[in-house]
């Protein structure tokens, strides 16, 4: 079997805040998504929100349905985001191929039957970064690129924040339901991400995590913004945010992350800010 999925359920704020850090770990950090000749899953009860990672190496992988969605085929209620960070391959959706090389995404909409991964060089192999979520309608299937992107340029040196947002499938660039994925990178001296802090009710948000140097780590801050908790964590790696909870990071070295949202508002500003002195 080529897919394999795990399940992870919802938390309320004040009981998290009782969590140490192997719990912590436990019900909001997700490892090993980047499996050579696997699908991983984890099947999210905030938003039935889905992140996973497919590595094609030795042939094809097909994205098939998990028992939760008690579906026909993944797609049959479902729309997917995907973003490649690695090698360059193909997608494969109903017989139309499209290729999708280093930081380029691709949205496919609900309906979709058949959706087949592949690398174009084993040795090198694609890593398809995916998120999904419930979808109330069909919309195109879309491939963007970077040049696609609305870029946002963000913070500053001074604060070790200077950062671009690329978002890559939000509604100004693609129709979705309510998808919304994108990558930021940071620039070499910046180290925090998401400043100021903030929350959104409306919302759940997933962050993973690449282009982690060998040895260095991410100290990614979670929970209430007047309790806060973090998790220190690895290259590929990816962290659940409840609504309650703030989500943002400080590396030991600069970095990219890919931040993927679903929920009842498309508005990317939408958000309640937490000021960096506000934070306890």
């Amino acid at each position: 079997m080529t897919t394999i999925f795990e399940e992870r359920f919802a938390t309320h704020p004040e009981d998290a805040k009782g969590y140490d850090t192997t719990r912590l770990r436990k019900e909001f950090l997700i490892s090993n998504l980047m499996t050579v000749d696997r699908i991983c899953l984890a099947y999210s009860q905030y938003d039935r929100y889905i992140v996973g990672g497919a590595v094609p190496v030795n042939g094809t992988l097909t994205l098939e349905p998990i028992d939760p969605l008690k579906s026909k085929f993944f797609c049959e209620r479902r729309e997917l985001g995907v973003i490649n960070v690695g090698g360059s391959g193909t997608i494969t959706i109903d017989e139309t191929v499209f290729e999708i090389g280093f930081k380029e995404a691709i949205y496919i909409g609900r309906g979709s039957k058949s959706v087949v991964f592949l690398s174009d060089n084993a040795l090198v192999p694609a890593r398809f970064y995916i998120n999904s979520a419930p979808a109330h309608k069909e919309y195109p299937t879309k491939k963007v690129t970077l040049k696609d992107a609305e870029v946002v340029e963000m913070g500053t040196l001074t604060e070790s924040n200077a950062r671009k947002i690329n978002k890559l499938l939000v509604y100004s660039v693609v129709q979705t339901c309510q998808l919304q994925m994108g990558m930021t990178e940071l620039k070499p001296g910046s180290v925090w991400n998401t400043m100021p802090a903030h929350t959104h009710s409306r919302r759940m948000e997933a962050y993973f995590y690449f282009e982690v140097p060998q040895g260095q780590a991410i100290c990614h801050f979670m929970g209430d913004p007047k309790e806060t908790r973090h998790i220190w964590m690895q290259n590929e790696e990816a962290v659940l945010s409840p609504t309650w909870s703030i989500h943002s990071a400080a590396g030991t070295s600069n970095y990219t992350f890919i931040w993927g949202m679903a929920g009842e508002n498309l508005d990317y500003g939408d958000m309640d800010i937490v000021k960096p002195d506000q934070l306890r």
